[in-house]
């Protein structure tokens, strides 16, 4: 079995603790911190991948997944091809943002293309979108001493859910009440963005009974689309998302897995933040027990909480 993904930055950063990395495999507990930044992140990545003598290929872009008709895949890559007797669809979504939510949006600079909060011009903006990508947008924004306002449908700050998944997580809640404090952010619910129009002043930002103008383009906080739909016909999609069996495999494509955010059943969402890193073993124990390996190792995980195939005590209390 091949990983394949990004590249990593070069190392020389950051302090590990490397028995946190080998025993526990937490990049919190080996930074000891509970944030860590993009880089240090890459550092713990690749030191796993250097411990463990993980087969990883880097910079590796996969054009095509193909499933066989005898059974397994074959992935066109820029490098090659690959085959495989299961796949893992663990692309996640960052790489593919909502850039056309409405009219106009081409006016408006998307959160994941901003390289640094820093460099933006002007003191006031405007932010659409208030779940995670706005409130991390205007956090920064606000520290820098600039003054922000957000823009939602719903008012995403509000909803008291405590499942990440549909609500603000607590650490985002933590940081959107310090920045609130200082007067400089603005937060308006109840406004779904219709469109948005350059004007000789700037931009003018629509909603159905309400006009904004600001002088730069607005950032634009709407989400991201999943990477299932790079490969969309090898699922079911007759339920509105990815058909998956208990242990999240495509029920159109045997041996097609998901990892990720994009995991539903039925209602239950696994909400990005926890639970969804729960169904890793599920995984691992679906395709060992194919492979006639004993997946015994894994139970390490189970009683460690990330081992999650009982969905019976998953609600939105997330006391999973």
């Amino acid at each position: 079995m091949h990983l394949i993904t990004p590249s990593f930055p070069s190392h020389g950063f950051g302090l590990l603790d490397l028995n946190a990395i080998t025993l526990k495999t937490s990049p919190g507990l080996a930074f000891r911190r509970e944030h860590i930044t993009g880089k240090e992140y890459a550092l713990y990545l690749q030191t796993v991948v250097d411990h463990f003598a993980l087969p990883v290929r880097t910079d590796t872009d996969v054009q095509t997944l193909e499933a066989l008709s005898r059974g397994g895949f074959k992935l066109h890559t820029a490098q090659g091809k690959i085959s495989s007797k299961f796949v893992i669809w663990a692309a996640g979504e960052y790489q593919y943002p909502k850039v056309n939510p409405f009219p106009g949006a081409e006016h408006c600079i998307h959160n994941s293309h901003v390289k640094s909060w820093a460099d933006l011009a002007g003191d006031e903006q405007i932010v659409i979108g208030g779940y995670e990508s706005g409130m991390d947008a205007a956090a920064n924004l606000v520290s820098l001493g600039k003054k922000a306002k957000v823009l939602d449908r719903s008012g995403a700050w509000g909803n008291p859910d405590s499942d990440p998944s549909v609500a603000l997580s607590p650490y985002t809640q933590q940081r959107l009440e310090f920045v609130y404090r200082t007067g400089r952010l603005e937060l308006v619910g109840d406004a779904p963005i219709e469109a948005v129009e350059k004007t000789a002043a700037g931009y003018a930002v629509y909603s159905e009974y309400q006009e904004w103008i600001t002088a730069h383009p607005p950032i634009l906080c709407t989400g991201f689309n999943s990477s299932l739909k790079q490969i969309f016909p090898l699922f079911d999609w007759s339920l509105g998302h990815a058909a998956l069996t208990e242990d999240d495999e495509s029920t159109r494509t045997p041996g097609l897995f998901v990892a990720g955010p994009a995991v539903r059943h039925g209602a239950l969402i696994f909400c990005f933040i926890y639970k969804f890193r729960q169904r890793f073993a599920v995984v691992g124990n679906a395709i060992a027990r194919r492979l006639g390996v004993d997946p015994s190792p894994l139970e390490p995980y189970r009683q460690a909480g990330l081992f999650l195939d009982d969905l019976s005590c998953c609600s939105n209390d997330c006391i999973c």
